[in-house]
């Protein structure tokens, strides 16, 4: 019988689609002042910026830096395609360098970039990709050491970092959404009232949802605050609005979709609670 050899390497892909932490850590490597870089700028400007790696162990660590484009939906899956793939791909606009680096024990290194948005009269609304760093794991291109007439597994786990690079083509792009399914639904002895979000327009949205409820006869149960997503144009995001309080009856309300500026989307319902 032949030896043979078994080679599986387990791909961790953090990403945060709201607001970032200052830090991101995971093993020895962390990343300074978050997950997202977001620009406005002009169309013919250009925009230069820096991501921080900090090595926190005590053994230098290997590093790859590479593009991807990205989109993320409300059924939770979240799409990793090749650089400049998607039409509202900035990909082609982003330069950085080290491509690969090492990161000194207890030390840290920097990335720099630069975005040139190219002097074209029908760019509007938002560009987005993700720079993914990604340490290198010592011995990950050498397969398990295996016995005669055996199989080994071997197993490395790789944590990729998604920075997102955004950069909006100043104020332009239209804002649009679309309440695309709602339902009311019992988890864990909880009544959530959930709701799929689609971005319709051409700008990046970060809304905030919330839920006026009333009596048929007009009187209000109060405001109702659920989670709040980073959507991207043509991508979605699943939202949920805590409603376990509120006792069997036939209810009206307003849904709305709060992005925090002066963009805001609204839609009633009503809804009987069981």
């Amino acid at each position: 019988m032949n030896t043979h050899y078994a080679w599986l390497i387990t791909l961790l892909c953090g990403l945060c689609l709201l607001a970032q932490p200052q830090i991101a850590v995971a093993g020895g490597l962390n990343v300074l002042d978050g997950l997202t870089r977001s620009v406005s700028i002009n169309r013919g400007e250009k925009s230069e910026g820096v991501i921080t790696l900090q090595n926190s162990q005590n053994e230098p660590q290997e590093v790859k830096v590479f593009l991807t484009d990205y989109q993320r939906f409300a059924n939770g899956v979240s799409d990793y395609s090749d650089a400049g793939n998607s039409p509202r791909s900035n990909a082609a606009w982003i330069t950085f360098t080290p491509h690969q680096c090492t990161v000194p024990a207890k030390a840290t290194v920097t990335i720099y970039y630069t975005i040139q948005i190219p002097q074209a009269s029908e760019l509007a609304g938002t560009y987005w990709s993700v720079l993914m760093v990604e340490p290198i794991a010592k011995g990950s291109l050498e397969p398990p050491t295996a016995e005669k007439d055996k199989v080994k597994l071997g197993i490395n786990t790789i944590m990729r970092y998604a920075v997102q690079m955004i950069t909006n083509i100043g104020e332009t792009g239209k804002r649009s959404i679309k309440f695309s399914k709602r339902q009311l639904v019992v988890q864990d002895k909880q009544r959530f009232y959930q709701i799929d979000i689609d971005n319709t327009g051409e700008h990046v949205l970060t809304p905030t949802l919330w839920l006026e409820l009333y009596t048929t006869d007009g009187a209000s149960l109060g405001r109702f605050t659920g989670n709040r997503w980073r959507i991207y144009p043509s991508g979605s995001a699943h939202f949920q609005i805590d409603l376990s309080t509120i006792p069997a009856g036939v209810y009206n309300g307003l849904l709305v979709a709060d992005n925090g500026d002066e963009y805001i989307f609204g839609t009633q319902v009503k809804l009987e609670v069981k």
